[in-house]
Formats: C-alpha cells, structure tokens, sequence
C-alpha cells in the first residue's frame, strides 16, 4: 500500500500522462478525486481542464460556481508551490448534443442548417437513439483538448485534462470508441475520429484512476475494472482508496478489543478523572464505549482485508500504485478539495 507520507521520487512518474481519465463505483466520491487531482496538477504551473460528461453538474457544486456552460470557463487556481506561480483550473461541461452540434459545424460546414436540425429535434434523436455515437462525440470533445497545439489558433492549450468519466462499470465501454461504432459505420468520419482517438487513449500520455473505499462491493468492482481495462489494452493508472477513516485505536488496542480484554478499571478511571462523567452516568458510558470500540475493531478487520486486496491488484506491467484520501469530516467544501490535492500532490500522484 502507498504511504502517505512515502518519497514521491518512488511512485510512479505520471509527468507524461496529458489525459487523466477518474471514474469509480457511485458513492466513492470520483468526483471530489477529479477535482482534487486537477487542483493538484495545477499546482506545477500547470493549466488543467476538469471535464465532466455526466450531465449532473457537479463541478459547479464542488467548486460553488454557477452551472457550466459548453464553455472552457475557468474556476479556481492551484495550490501555491515552492514560491512558484500556480496554474489555473479550467472546467467544461461536455453536452452531447452541444458536441454533436460542433461536430458537424466542423466537419461539414452546416453551419445555421445543423442549428435547424436541432429545432427539429435530430440532435437529440441522433444522440439518444446511437449511444455509441453519444460517447464518441463525449470522448471527442476530450480528446481535441488534449490534441491542441500552437496550430489550433486562439484555442486554450492545456498541460493536463481531467475527465471525471462514467462509473467504472461502464469505463471500458465508454473510453473504448472504435468498438462502440464497428456496428453503426465502417468507414467515413465518425470511425476515422474514433479510431484515431484509441491512439490517444491506448498511449502512455493516458491513465484511467479507479476511485473505491474500503469496502468489499466497491474494491470487487474496482478489480473487475483494472481486469476489463487491461483486456482492452486501455491503460490503469492508479487507485485511489477515499474516504479512509482514521484509525482511533492501536493494533494492540485492537487485538485486546477483540479478545474481550479491555481494562475496564483504567477506562473507568480515565472518564472519571477527566470529569467525563460521574459515579451515576460512568457505568452505562463505559458499556457504550465498549461496544463502540468493538463495532470499530470489526470495522477494520474489514478495510484491512479489503485494503489488502486492493494491493494486490496488478496488470501485466506490474503491481497497480494505490494512494490513499481521508474521510473529512467537515464534508466536502472548496477548502477540503484543497487539502486533498495537497495530498495527491505529497504521494506523488498530481
């Protein structure tokens, strides 16, 4: 498992890596990771785009900013560094239909016609009716802002882009184009675009993050997605284990907790003299505490097996790094999505 606190020189270097790809089992929290992974890459002088593609506009939350347009706006700026000079945080929120509309601006000129198809309501048939179609015109939208250059005038060149994907039951199929459209065209500019994406998305300059907590569902998941992006040659970045509780107890405070041999006389003591509670209320206290401290060892007897798992999983390139985010337990504000980049930045992960 990543420590913490470990040399950063030692993990692995994702200095490389243009597009990192965050997705995760609802309720890990891939979004607060995507977003504290983009404030920690900006932190190197950096500017970061943070994507979304769900529609559920959850960077505005995050961040308490208004709902995003189909626009790069930026949101915030990264964590000051060493005395050097922060980059900033970009967001854009992907619309398919939007997407679609700039596709075919794009690549034949429709100009105020594919404005009118929208009237008529094509856009959102075309978009609904071809999922496939839907997620190359997500992903595209994506990966033309990793793709620019100096050539691309007047158009915001990025260091890094952070997409905060779909769930990582449907990662693979979402990142993994070229297959979604072999049903619905052979050739022609949709599987010319979605062919030349998979260049991009099967390089090294991509890395899909897996987000999970400490628990059996959402690590399982996590294996079965590490086991399915590998199958398509899409590349696993790291694992991020969010929301770890902290450990209130030793391990030896643990085994005896286990064992049933707790010092009742000392916990006794230790609440009386600390005026916790008196001769009256102590006992009923000292039983409560006790069942607490038992519900807490059962606890982590199961995010230590759960934890072990998740070192284990590898690719055939080694074993998977894994980082670790805390449970804050003032929520999720600004200020906490700070804190968590500094974190990924310290383990070396942003």
């Amino acid at each position: 498992m990543t420590d913490p606190a470990a040399d950063p020189a030692s993990q692995p270097d994702w200095s490389r890596v243009r597009l990192h790809v965050v997705t995760g089992k609802g309720g890990t929290g891939k979004s607060t990771v995507a977003a504290a992974l983009a404030l920690g890459l900006a932190s190197h002088g950096k500017n970061v785009l943070l994507c979304e593609v769900e529609g559920r506009q959850g960077i505005a939350r995050m961040f308490d900013v208004d709902p995003l347009p189909y626009a790069e706006t930026r949101i915030a700026t990264g964590l000051t560094s060493d005395g050097a000079s922060p980059g900033n945080v970009y967001a854009l929120h992907v619309d398919a239909e939007a997407a679609l509309l700039e596709y075919l601006s794009m690549y034949y000129k429709l100009g105020r016609a594919g404005k009118a198809l929208d009237r008529f309501g094509v856009i959102e048939f075309a978009t609904t009716i071809a999922p496939g179609v839907r997620d190359v015109l997500l992903t595209g939208k994506v990966f033309e802002a990793v793709q620019r250059n100096a050539r691309n005038k007047g158009a915001r060149q990025y260091d890094a882009v952070v997409l905060d994907a779909p769930p990582t039951g449907r990662i693979t199929q979402f990142l993994n184009v070229s297959e979604q459209v072999a049903g619905l065209a052979k050739v022609g500019p949709i599987k010319s675009q979605a062919d030349t994406m998979m260049t991009l998305f099967r390089s090294p300059r991509t890395a899909v993050h897996l987000t999970t907590v400490l628990e059996e569902m959402p690590v399982q998941e996590t294996a079965d997605g590490v086991e399915d992006l590998g199958s398509a040659r899409l590349p696993v970045g790291g694992v991020i284990v969010n929301m770890v509780r902290p450990g209130d107890l030793t391990e030896p405070e643990l085994a005896a907790v286990r064992a049933g041999q707790l010092d009742r006389t000392a916990i006794h003591d230790d609440l009386t003299r600390a005026g916790v509670a008196d001769g009256a209320t102590v006992a009923p206290l000292l039983e409560e505490l006790i069942v607490e401290a038992g519900e807490h060892a059962a606890r982590r007897a199961l995010e230590d097996s759960q934890r072990d798992v998740v070192a284990r999983l590898r690719t055939p390139a080694g074993p998977v790094p894994t980082y670790e985010l805390p449970r804050l337990a003032g929520g999720i504000d600004l200020g906490g999505l700070y804190e968590l980049a500094a974190l990924l930045k310290e383990q070396g992960l942003a």
